[in-house]
């Protein structure tokens, strides 16, 4: 073998080597599933399409939103409780269930009774995905796994963008088709492939299958609260950076082309940050990545054309590629074994708190205040939340080494 052969192979069993069967099938599914993601993303304007005013449709991405706060803890209960495969697998037949019933919605009422149910449904397997992730995952290799289960997202989420757009132009009801199809594709992949007996565990040593093992974990709720500092600080590229762009007077193809930047440099450097940032510590990794976050954003307020949107792009996507399944490794490396999945629905019922925040409070804060107060304030956030995660370090430590000694 010639040494160009020799050399791919070794990059290639760096970055993606010693992974597990389980991990690869919902890495598989994930992308898949992603790839069909279109009805969320583009739902505003398909509310535009069925008359939905400006006024009505706060209400009915509200209730988007609420379902997704839901969604998790329904899913980590479920995953916790009768199995991972069985939570994904409920999770990918009901949410194409919940989008026949959105788009055969008759009014407004309906349609938000629809979205809130969407936003449930289209959540309910992550936890139980994350769970497989880190029940096959090896301690030395989960953090890899996350980052490149992030990466497995972001392969869905820039290609369907690219395909909805085009989807639009010959009718909606494609995007329900598609997004449907991929999410019964994810079922089917997790129904052959994902082994009948992985990894669940009901109860436990506690005797409860609730959210009060989780709810008594201090550590856990301090990673929470910077969850969510983080989550509101990246949520603003999807709510605020918009605005911006658009009170400069550009055109929302420069939006496109600052989500095209993002979505290509995550996909181009995710892997190889893995092999990278898996020899360094998570937390300080963590709070850099908070870091390029927060003045990536807050620089959003000294670009005034194409470029500068685009420059600040590239630094907060940098923050995105390292904290790339960091958050999810430490929760999963933390959580008790019993209690893996419901510790993961914490972590996503953060995030989802936190873009509710950030759709509700960035917007009414740049109205408001002006947009310098907003930028101001998200990378003070930022910042905070990279000073919090810092000052965890010490409690960390002890609490995964209990939570090691008790698995």
């Amino acid at each position: 073998m010639t040494p160009g052969p020799r050399r791919f192979r070794a990059a290639a069993a760096r970055h993606f080597g010693g992974l597990p069967g389980p991990f690869w099938v919902v890495f598989s599914g994930t992308v898949i599933n992603r790839v069909g993601t279109m009805v969320v993303p583009f739902l505003v304007f398909y509310l535009g399409s069925r008359g939905v005013t400006a006024d009505q449709t706060p209400y009915v991405l509200g209730a988007l939103g609420a379902g997704g706060l839901v969604g998790p803890v329904l899913g980590g209960w479920f995953a916790d409780r009768l199995g991972r495969r069985q939570a994904i697998l409920t999770g990918m037949v009901a949410t194409p269930i919940s989008q026949a019933l959105l788009f055969a919605s008759p009014g407004f009422v309906t349609l938000a009774v629809a979205a809130a149910l969407l936003g449930a449904a289209a959540n309910l397997h992550l936890p139980g995905v994350a769970a497989v992730i880190a029940d096959s995952s090896g301690a030395s290799r989960r953090r890899a796994a996350y980052g490149l289960y992030h990466w497995a997202i972001n392969i869905g989420a820039a290609t369907a963008g690219a395909l909805g757009g085009f989807l639009i132009a010959h009718g909606f009801w494609l995007l329900f088709v598609v997004d449907a199809v991929t999410c019964l594709g994810f079922a089917a992949v997790a129904m052959v492939a994902l082994p009948k007996d992985a990894p669940h565990h009901a109860n436990g040593p506690t005797g409860s299958g609730g959210y009060g093992l989780v709810l008594r974990d201090r550590m856990m709720l301090a990673l929470v609260v910077v969850s969510v500092a983080g989550e509101c600080v990246y949520a603003q590229t999807e709510f605020t950076v918009p605005l911006a762009i658009r009170d400069h007077g550009l055109p929302a193809s420069v939006y496109g082309l600052v989500a095209v930047v993002n979505a290509l440099l995550v996909v181009v450097c995710q892997p190889f940050a893995n092999t990278w940032l898996a020899r360094r510590d998570r937390l300080r990794v963590w709070a850099a990545a908070s870091v390029l976050l927060a003045v990536g954003v807050g620089l959003t307020g000294t670009a005034h054309a194409a470029g500068g949107f685009v420059a600040t792009a590239v630094v907060w996507s940098a923050g995105e590629v390292c904290a790339g399944g960091i958050s999810t490794a430490v929760v999963a490396d933390l959580a008790p074994v019993h209690a893996r999945a419901r510790y993961q629905a914490a972590l996503n019922w953060a995030r989802g708190v936190a873009r509710f925040l950030a759709l509700v409070a960035g917007p009414a804060l740049y109205a408001t205040a002006g947009p310098a107060a907003l930028w101001w304030a998200v990378a003070a956030l930022g910042m905070a939340g990279s000073f919090g995660v810092l000052a965890l370090r010490p409690g960390m430590a002890r609490a995964e080494h209990r939570a090691k000694a008790s698995a």
